[in-house]
């Protein structure tokens, strides 16, 4: 177990929580969202045999088949990492690992799993975000963020932030993070690495999502999140949720937060921050993502994923992964998650 483990457990916390948007193809996503809700009429009732066992032809459909996603899930394989994988993030190509017990990201090629690089960033990384050119990580103990260039891994700078910097979010221009102990969030210019502002939130922030217009921030010691404009970073509301609030993710439309001691995902407007539902998933849920049309929430403690259909909560499975489950990012096709004890990602 990690040093940030350890620091970590007395508020029942062990992840990074990655807030890290996944650069998705629109049309990709808009044919996985209307694949899903509108089944085939071709489609019919039975048990595939060329299916995993107990998966019915009824949820087949030809653009599902298309997406090579023609079932829930499939656990494909893993692939080996660093020693205490915690976030990742998608940069369009390839899948970043940030390896907290070693101090590095490893760079996976997504469609085959190849390792293109591990590189050193600083002491203990915790969350990752891609910019569209770079990959920024928070380094906890050395109160700074490092970005490095996707392409090569090259490093173009380390950057101050507040105290303990956890996760981090892009909103098209300047790069957000949060920061356990000072309870803010440090915005920077994503160009230079400037600081543009130190904005208070609420208790020990965590997770962070961008909206379009507004950053999420989950505040995992009053389980409340803080909607921030991301123009000026004025406090526009601040939110209920579920006990300790970890990982958000946007859906297009509504904020959904995993909340870590209570064992549920909240989902809320993001117009107005009204709760609209409050889903049961697995032990310990961290890592949140959206994939076009549902949102998949990895279960530290139950060594799985669940996934909930976006429009309703509905839970449509829980799928098996690898030991103690941390970040999930879809890559427009498949779902990644790091195995924290396992020192792999699975890939489905």
């Amino acid at each position: 177990m990690s040093q940030t483990t350890r620091s970590i457990a007395a508020s029942k916390l062990r992840w990074p929580v990655c807030a890290a948007f996944a650069v998705i193809v629109g049309l990709l996503l808009f044919s996985r969202s209307a694949a899903s809700q509108a089944p085939s009429p071709a489609a019919k009732t039975g048990i595939d045999s060329n299916a995993p066992s107990g998966v019915t032809r009824s949820t087949l459909n030809p653009m599902q088949v298309a997406l090579l996603r023609w079932y829930a899930a499939n656990h494909t394989t893993q692939f080996p990492v660093g020693r205490g994988p915690g976030c990742d993030v998608f940069d369009g190509a390839d899948i970043w690992v940030v390896n907290d017990t070693d101090n590095t990201i490893t760079k996976l090629r997504a469609n085959d799993g190849e390792n293109l690089g591990t590189f050193a960033v600083g002491n203990t990384p915790q969350g990752a975000v891609f910019d569209g050119a770079n990959v920024w990580v928070a380094n906890f103990y050395d109160n700074n963020v490092t970005k490095l260039r996707a392409s090569d891994g090259g490093v173009l700078g380390n950057f101050s932030v507040g105290k303990n910097p956890g996760f981090l979010a892009f909103d098209g221009t300047n790069i957000w993070v949060t920061n356990l102990t000072d309870n803010t969030v440090t915005k920077l210019r994503a160009t230079n690495g400037k600081t543009l502002a130190t904005i208070t939130v609420g208790s020990r922030p965590f997770g962070i999502a961008f909206d379009g217009t507004y950053m999420w921030v989950a505040n995992s010691g009053d389980s409340t999140v803080t909607k921030l404009r991301a123009s000026d970073g004025a406090q526009i509301g601040v939110f209920p949720v579920g006990k300790v609030p970890g990982g958000v993710t946007f859906d297009g439309v509504n904020i959904w937060v995993a909340n870590l001691a209570d064992n549920t995902v909240s989902k809320l407007l993001a117009l107005n921050g009204s709760t609209l539902g409050t889903f049961a998933v697995g032990a310990d849920p961290n890592f949140i993502t959206f994939d076009g049309a549902n949102v998949w929430v990895s279960n530290y403690m139950g060594n799985s994923v669940t996934e909930l259909r976006a429009s309703d909560g509905k839970n449509l499975g829980t799928f098996p992964v690898g030991d103690g489950p941390g970040g999930v990012v879809f890559d427009g096709a498949n779902i990644w998650v790091t195995n924290s004890f396992s020192n792999t990602v699975s890939k489905l």
